[in-house]
């Protein structure tokens, strides 16, 4: 596969899942309230957040270089957490700080990628 056209898929996918998670928050009321407070909201997020950072995995070297911004290990240390401490101590707080600020910059990045791919 072409690495550009596998980038394309993966960026697609990511800017899917940020949508996605919009329409989960929406379903619980828009906040943190209904992200904390809604199973089935929370669960879904947290499902959203783990598949789209396993896609952000799969990008290309020279798609994650062209955007220095992003901090890919943390993205990917993230996807571990949620993957791996779901039945444990998973500090929701922390995930919803990461929802509410770095999820618009990741967009803001991440459309920015895949324009150049257009």
């Amino acid at each position: 596969m072409n690495p550009k056209h596998g980038d394309k898929k993966y960026l697609e996918h990511i800017l899917e899942c940020i949508d996605l998670i919009s329409v989960h928050l929406k379903t619980g009321g828009g906040g943190k309230q209904g992200f904390l407070q809604h199973v089935t909201v929370k669960e879904a997020v947290l499902r959203t957040l783990q598949v789209m950072s396993e896609s952000t995995q799969r990008l290309s070297s020279a798609a994650k270089a062209s955007a220095p911004e992003i901090e890919w290990q943390d993205i990917s240390d993230f996807r571990n957490v949620l993957a791996h401490e779901y039945l444990g101590d998973l500090d929701l707080e922390i995930v919803w700080k990461v929802i509410e600020q770095k999820l618009p910059d990741l967009q803001a990045s991440i459309q920015r990628i895949y324009k150049a791919y257009k």
